[in-house]
C-alpha cells in the first residue's frame, strides 16, 4: 500500500467521481482506476460502488476513509515537523472562500504569505459556507471565509469580521421606497433578489421568513451583491442585503433595516486547531490583514 494510493482514494471518496478525482490529484482516469483497483486488490475487497453514475463508498470503503485520512496526515506531518525546526515551510494549503466573494484583505494575507513562505502551495477554493465548513471540520480545507447567521459553525475556531443585519433596498417609485418602517411581512409581499442558499445573508433570510410562517417568492438569486443591485434598480424585486453592502448602492437604491429581523449576518474566518506551520502562518497573515487600518473591501456573504 502506497500514499498515493490513499491520496487518489480520498480523492475518488470526496469527488464521488473518477474524472474529477484524476483531475484533482493531476493524474488520468485510467490511472487512477488501475490504482484503486490495486488497493482493493491489496485489501481484499471493493472500496466503491461503480454500479451507479455517482460512486459511493462501500461499507469497507467508510471505515476505510477515515484511517487513509490519518495515514496521509501523520505522513505531512513528520516533513512539517523538520520543516518548522529549520524554520522552513512546505507542504500545501486550501484556502476557502465563500462563493461571490470579491476582493477581500484575504487577498493580501495570501500575497504577503506566499511572499514570506514560497515553498508553500495555495490553492483557492469557492464554494458554499456549508460546505467550506464542513471541509474544514474534514481538513480538507484549512483556512475558510464564510458567511454565517447570527453565530459561527459550531466547534470550529473562527474569528468574526463582520455583523450587521440585512436591509431591503428598493429604487425609486418602489412602494416601499418612502415607508418610514418595514417589517419582513412588508417585505415578503413583493418578489425578493437575494444570495443563493448556502450563504450567511440567505440563512438568516430564510431562517427569519420560516419562524414567521412566511413564504416569500424569490424572483432572482444571485452570489454578487452587484448583480442584485443591479436587478433591484431595474425593478425586478426587493434587493434583500447587509447595511454595508446596500450603502454602496445609495445612488440607485434606498435601504431600509427589517425592523423584525434582529439576527446579524456574519462574515468570518473559520479553521480548525492544527500543528501545521504553514497553517497558523497564513492564520497570522490572516489576522494582521482584516485588522489592517482603512476601508475594507466589499465582501459578498
Amino acid at each position: 500500500m502506497e500514499l498515493r494510493q490513499l491520496e487518489y482514494f480520498i480523492a475518488v471518496a470526496e469527488e464521488r467521481n473518477f474524472t474529477r478525482a484524476a483531475e484533482r490529484v493531476h493524474i488520468s482516469q485510467s490511472g487512477v482506476s488501475a490504482q484503486m483497483r490495486t488497493l482493493e486488490r491489496e485489501l481484499g475487497t471493493e472500496l466503491f460502488d461503480r454500479s451507479a453514475r455517482i460512486v459511493t463508498l462501500t461499507a469497507a470503503g467508510k471505515a476505510a476513509l477515515e484511517h487513509a485520512r490519518a495515514a496521509l496526515a501523520a505522513a505531512g506531518a513528520v516533513g512539517r515537523a523538520v520543516d518548522e525546526v529549520t524554520g522552513l515551510l512546505q507542504g500545501r494549503l486550501t484556502v476557502g472562500m465563500v462563493i461571490g466573494c470579491t476582493i477581500t484583505p484575504l487577498f493580501d494575507a495570501l500575497a504577503a504569505f506566499h511572499q514570506a513562505h514560497p515553498g508553500v502551495e495555495v490553492s483557492l477554493r469557492e464554494d458554499s459556507s456549508d460546505r467550506l465548513a464542513d471541509g474544514v471540520r474534514e481538513g480538507t480545507v484549512d483556512l475558510a471565509l464564510i458567511g454565517a447567521a447570527a453565530t459561527t459553525p459550531e466547534g470550529l475556531d473562527a474569528l468574526t469580521i463582520i455583523s450587521e443585519r440585512l436591509v431591503a433596498a428598493v429604487p425609486a417609485g418602489h412602494p416601499l421606497r418612502e415607508q418610514r418602517h418595514i417589517a419582513l411581512r412588508d417585505l415578503t409581499a413583493h418578489p425578493i433578489v437575494c444570495m443563493p442558499p448556502g450563504t450567511g445573508l440567505r440563512a438568516v433570510f430564510d431562517q427569519a421568513c420560516a419562524a414567521q410562517g412566511l413564504k416569500p417568492e424569490i424572483a432572482l438569486q444571485a452570489s454578487a451583491a452587484d448583480a442584485i443591485a443591479d436587478l433591484a434598480a431595474r425593478g425586478l424585486g426587493v434587493a434583500v442585503l447587509s447595511e454595508s453592502m446596500a450603502a454602496r448602492y445609495s445612488d440607485r437604491l434606498t435601504a431600509h433595516t427589517i425592523e423584525d429581523v434582529t439576527t446579524p449576518a456574519l462574515l468570518a474566518l473559520i479553521w480548525k486547531h492544527t500543528h501545521s506551520p504553514a497553517a497558523r502562518a497564513l492564520l497570522a497573515h490572516s489576522r494582521r490583514a482584516f485588522a489592517a487600518p482603512g476601508p475594507t473591501a466589499p465582501v459578498n456573504r
